[in-house]
């Protein structure tokens, strides 16, 4: 009798957590009459070739009506981070410059060379013991963002798998390491050098 219970409890448990993650990764966009793959991406959250993929889409036209899954992408608290870093990090800098640094640390989460969350490739510790990010070792991370940087995240994150790749970023006039002027530079967008 005790198994029984046992088992019907265990049966219960896993179907509610079945349930639970099925409907979270359940999102379904109606495209309108504006919508673009681009603008879907960017008010989700997530990035164009993912929408691809989850919707098995060989090219980027969409027709009013259809339906699109959207795939899960990162947390409000992922991004609200992202943002916060961008906001510290490339103030000043134009607007690509701050897609630019967002996209460096997605990369970097999709790298195997660093951490896989947005939170632990952005507090990770550089092998001489200091944060990675200046933002995280002055305590500027902790301001909020701006509205730009917020909206650079989200163009980021639609544009996520289709840039060059970079994963470092550096202002030469600052930077103390000599080391990262031996990456290959992926593009220069304002103060920035960019690299991989």
């Amino acid at each position: 009798m005790f198994s029984k219970v046992i088992s019907s409890v265990g049966t219960i448990c896993f179907a509610f957590l079945f349930f639970i993650d099925h409907t979270k990764a359940e999102i379904t966009h109606t495209v309108n009459e504006n919508d673009t793959l681009w603008t879907i991406a960017m008010n989700h959250g997530v990035s164009v070739l993912d929408i691809k993929k989850e919707n098995n889409k060989s090219t980027n036209a969409v027709t009013v009506g259809e339906q699109l899954t959207i795939p899960e992408g990162i947390t409000p608290e992922e991004e609200e981070l992202l943002a916060r870093l961008v906001s510290a990090e490339a103030k000043g800098e134009p607007y690509a410059g701050k897609v630019a640094v967002a996209t460096v640390v997605l990369n970097r989460v999709n790298s195997p060379e660093f951490p896989n969350s947005i939170k632990e490739v952005i507090y990770e510790v550089s092998p001489t013991g200091n944060p990675s990010f200046t933002p995280v070792q002055n305590g500027t991370i902790n301001q909020p963002a701006d509205k730009e940087s917020k909206k650079a995240v989200k163009e980021a994150l639609a544009f996520e798998g289709q840039g060059h790749g970079s994963l470092f970023f550096y202002n030469p006039e600052k930077a103390t390491n000599h080391w990262i002027a031996t990456r290959e530079t992926t593009t220069i967008i304002g103060n920035h050098i960019f690299a991989r």
